[in-house]
């Protein structure tokens, strides 16, 4: 029975973590992208290891604070989170959540108006869904406190003001 018992703790120890690893790699941003995209009739997405290692480079300047800033930059479309809730507390996610949690907003997009309606943030839905974006590339970096940030920069970027982004 002890054997038992041990074996199944160790199991736990290394099969969790490999099961959050999973939910970062870049299959699964790419699927969670690209399955927000198929709903709406817009090309999948390609990965791009260059946008990826822009994102953990942009991240990583923000590893003290953990309250990650958009990059100014125009080649570039960018999504970003953090892992601290609005309550200040640590939570746990998947890169996968993210942009899970990024596609939920197209509740607040309004087709008609081509807007964000109810006061609410949609500009993470448009850019995952942007038809004229071809690349994306994610990266989930730690912070020092313990939480994480995840973003991803995609190529060419959401004109957000101008166009539809489907």
């Amino acid at each position: 029975m002890k054997i038992s018992l041990v074996w199944l703790i160790i199991s736990f120890v290394y099969v969790i973590p490999w099961c959050l690893v999973a939910q970062n790699s870049a299959r699964d941003y790419l699927n969670a992208h690209n399955a927000a995209r198929a709903r709406v009739g817009v090309a999948p997405l390609v990965w791009h290891s260059g946008l990826e290692s822009y994102a953990r480079k942009h991240l990583s300047k923000f590893l003290r604070t953990c309250i990650p800033e958009l990059a100014n930059n125009e080649l570039y479309g960018e999504n970003i989170s953090s892992s601290v809730d609005e309550t200040g507390h640590l939570k746990e996610v998947t890169g996968k959540q993210v942009v899970e949690i990024w596609v939920e907003q197209k509740q607040y997009y309004n087709e008609e108006t081509n807007s964000c309606v109810g006061g609410r943030q949609c500009i993470n839905y448009i850019q995952v869904v942007w038809s004229d974006t071809t690349h994306v590339g994610c990266a989930r970096v730690k912070c020092y406190n313990g939480s994480y940030m995840v973003g991803c920069n995609y190529r060419p970027p959401a004109k957000y003001l101008r166009e539809r982004p489907y």
